[in-house]
């Protein structure tokens, strides 16, 4: 069964009324054991990827990740291509709840014409690494103006075979109130759905904006990958 089929068998509804609820949604497994092993080792081949980024000489935390090249490899094409319709529709309803008058395209190509016209039009889907001690601090991927406000972490290593530790970890900024954290629990090949940068939360008053960040808890011991789908082009 490819990517796409696996996609069919996902309850949606309940993928919508837990974005809704915590602003993440965990998801069965997107890919199996054989496609995360050739993600895995695919980390190496220099040719596949436009830019590699160590997090530590930034502040981000310490690990590192490379940033693909287009043509983007198969298994993260049909992935990106096939999950945006399905996501699409939550994000153009959050639109509408935060009094917003855009609305995101049907299709992934339409909305990437949309990102390169802005002038966005570096290929954002990354591989990370992790080893022990590593983490990465809570954060947004903001790529420039044109910002789609979904996307999804896969997990391609084994919890407890491949490492230890290394949860992943959101935190929400409700109006008013102290920061709430929210962690994924992730198994190999399964996916996290989550908002990039904020979402609505329907209140006693109305709608209110919630500010979210993401990261990744410290590894004990191991090795780490995570396959990252963000749908909105770099500047």
């Amino acid at each position: 069964m490819n990517a796409a089929d696996k996609l069919a068998g996902i309850d949606w509804s309940a993928v919508e009324a837990s974005l809704d609820e915590a602003g993440c949604a965990v998801t069965p497994p997107l890919l199996d054991a054989g496609a995360c092993a050739a993600l895995c080792a695919s980390y190496d081949d220099g040719a596949l990827f436009r830019s590699k980024v160590v997090m530590a000489r930034h502040g981000f935390g310490r690990g590192e990740y490379k940033y693909f090249s287009y043509p983007l490899p198969k298994t993260v094409e049909t992935l990106r291509t096939a999950l945006y319709p399905r996501l699409v529709l939550i994000a153009n309803r959050w639109e509408e709840m935060l009094g917003r008058e855009r609305r995101f395209p049907e299709t992934h190509s339409e909305f990437l014409k949309t990102c390169h016209t802005a002038g966005q039009a570096r290929p954002t889907p990354l591989l990370l690494r992790y080893g022990p001690g590593d983490y990465n601090c809570l954060h947004q991927d903001l790529y420039g103006e044109e910002v789609f406000p979904l996307q999804v972490a896969v997990l391609l290593s084994a919890p407890e075979e491949d490492f230890t530790g290394g949860e992943f970890v959101m935190t929400e900024q409700r109006p008013r109130m102290q920061s709430r954290a929210e962690v994924a629990p992730l198994r190999q090949g399964c996916g996290v759905i989550f908002a990039v940068n904020e979402r609505p939360l329907r209140g006693t008053q109305g709608v209110y904006r919630v500010r979210m960040r993401h990261g990744v808890s410290r590894v004990r011991s191991g090795s780490r990958y995570t396959l990252g789908v963000i749908f909105h082009d770099a500047a």
